[in-house]
C-alpha cells in the first residue's frame, strides 16, 4: 500500500493537464505568425534619399513583414507592376501611372509626398545658369554646349528632363549622337550624379538623392526656385489582385495607408531636416501641414 502511494505522487506531477473525463491534454505552446513578404519596386531616388530605411522598419514590425525593395527607374518599376512581379509600387511618373492605372493594372493610387527637383553642376558655372528657371538654364546649357549627364532609364527624372528640353528654344531632346557635349548614363540617380561629378557636368536631380549624396560631391545646387516647372510628385500603388491573384493586396493596402497616417507622414515631413537644414521630402498627407513649399 505504501508503495502505491507513493508511486502516485510521483506520478501525478508528471502528467499533463487532465480534463473532466480523465484525459491527459498538452501544455498549449505559443506559436508565431509566419512572416510575410511584400515586393515594393520603387524609383531609385525614393530609396537611394535614404527614406525606406527611416520609415520601412516600424511597418515591417507591426505587420510581421518583410519589405522586400527593387529599385528601379519609375518606367521599369511600373513595369514591374504591369507585369505582376511586385505588390505595391512607389513611382514619380505622373503620365506613365496614369497610364497605368487607365489599364487596370493598379489600386489605390495615393499621392502621399512630393519635393523638387534641382539643376546641379560645378561651382564654376561654365554656362552661367545660376538663378534662372528651368527652360532657360537648359537653353544657356545648350548654347555654351556645356557637359550635360541625362539619365536615359525611363525614370521619372528623366521624364522630367524630357520635358523641359521640350520647353527650350530647340524643342526637343538633344542627341547624344551628334552632340558630344549630351551625356546619357542609363543608370539610377546616384550613378547620374556620380558621373556628373567626375565631368563636372550638369544634371537634373531629386533634391533628397542630391542632399543625401551631396557631402561626396563637387557639385551646387544652380537652379530651384522653379516650383511649377521642377515639382516632383510620389505615389503609392497597389497592384491589381484581381489581375494577378498572387499579389499580397491586403499587405500592400496596409503599406499605403500606413504612408497616409499621421504619425509617417510626420516622419516624412521631418526626414532630413536635422542632417540638411531642409525637409527632403513634403508630406502631401498630414493635417497640419507646413508639407508644401
Amino acid at each position: 500500500m505504501i508503495i502505491t502511494m507513493v508511486f502516485i505522487a510521483i506520478a501525478v506531477p508528471l502528467s499533463g493537464c487532465t480534463n473532466q473525463a480523465g484525459n491527459a491534454t498538452a501544455t498549449p505552446v505559443p506559436t508565431t505568425a509566419p512572416v510575410q513578404t511584400l515586393k515594393l519596386a520603387t524609383t531609385t531616388s525614393v530609396n537611394d534619399s535614404g527614406l525606406l530605411n527611416y520609415i520601412l522598419p516600424d511597418f515591417e514590425k507591426e505587420n510581421n513583414v518583410n519589405v522586400q525593395v527593387l529599385s528601379a527607374g519609375s518606367g521599369q518599376a511600373i513595369a514591374y507592376g504591369a507585369s505582376g512581379d511586385v505588390d505595391v509600387l512607389i513611382v514619380h511618373s505622373p503620365a506613365a501611372e496614369t497610364t497605368f492605372m487607365n489599364q487596370g493594372h493598379g489600386w489605390n493610387r495615393t499621392q502621399f509626398a512630393h519635393n523638387f527637383f534641382v539643376i546641379v553642376g560645378p561651382t564654376s558655372d561654365p554656362a552661367g545658369i545660376k538663378g534662372l528657371n528651368a527652360t532657360q538654364a537648359y537653353d544657356k546649357i545648350a548654347q555654351a554646349k556645356s557637359t550635360f549627364v541625362a539619365r536615359v532609364d525611363a525614370s521619372g527624372t528623366d521624364t522630367k528632363n524630357r520635358d523641359i528640353w521640350n520647353k527650350t528654344s530647340l524643342k526637343a531632346v538633344p542627341s547624344n549622337v551628334t552632340n558630344t557635349w549630351y551625356k546619357a548614363t542609363g543608370s539610377g540617380m546616384g550613378d547620374t550624379l556620380r558621373m556628373a561629378d567626375q565631368l563636372q557636368a550638369y544634371t537634373l536631380s531629386d533634391i533628397a538623392t542630391y542632399e543625401s549624396l551631396s557631402k561626396s560631391l563637387n557639385l551646387t545646387i544652380l537652379v530651384e526656385n522653379d516650383p511649377v516647372t521642377l515639382i516632383n510628385k510620389y505615389d503609392v500603388i497597389a497592384v491589381n489582385q484581381t489581375e494577378y491573384p498572387s499579389v499580397n493586396y491586403p499587405m500592400a493596402k496596409k503599406l499605403i495607408d500606413y504612408l497616409a497616417s499621421q504619425p509617417t507622414q510626420q516622419k516624412i515631413a521631418e526626414y532630413g531636416q536635422a542632417q540638411y537644414g531642409r525637409p527632403l521630402f513634403y508630406a502631401d498627407l498630414l493635417n497640419n501641414s507646413t508639407s508644401s513649399k
